[in-house]
């Protein structure tokens, strides 16, 4: 996958205090439209000297919301390694990748297989890197960003996740 840097400095960055003083820091997120349907990404990578590095594509791929956001982790650390860290932060809020990544969980599909493949390929780049999870309400940025190259407009703050049927 080819990634573009976009060096957008003018916007002020968010800093998290667990991320040290060399830590770079990344929030990832994939979207598939329909699911299954055409995949979009979006990745913000953050440099501990406040550079920031964004990308947003549509990967021209088909496949389902776990693919693509498999595809979005892969685009983030291939983004923050092209931008020069060595030591980094990445959240998403896709919970599968996360663990399929990191283990220990793993999957018989093999699509997704290739993907987990290819991030841990992307992984060993690096001296470290933590993979952690948030909730879909604090990848803001990376959602816009996903969201944009799939021509979806951004959701309404405050959007809640249907949770199941009430009775």
């Amino acid at each position: 996958m080819n990634t573009q840097f976009t060096n957008t400095s003018t916007k002020k960055p968010t800093v998290t205090p667990a991320a040290s003083q060399d830590c770079w820091q990344a929030w990832f997120d994939g979207s598939a439209l329909p699911n299954p349907g055409k995949i979009g990404i979006g990745a913000v990578v953050l440099a501990p000297d406040g550079r920031r590095f964004e990308t947003s594509a549509q990967t021209g791929l088909h496949g389902c919301n776990n693919q693509a956001e498999l595809h979005a982790l892969c685009a983030a650390l291939e983004l923050a390694h092209n931008a020069g860290a060595k030591r980094l932060l990445l959240r998403g809020d896709s919970d599968v990748a996360i663990r399929y990544v990191n283990g220990p969980d793993s999957t018989e599909i093999a699509a997704l297989q290739i993907l987990v493949k290819q991030a841990r390929e992307w992984l060993s780049r690096f001296e470290e890197v933590q993979l952690r999870w948030l909730p879909r309400h604090r990848n803001g940025e990376a959602d816009h960003l996903c969201r944009h190259a799939l021509d979806l407009p951004d959701k309404p703050a405050g959007m809640a996740r249907k949770k199941g049927r009430r009775r």
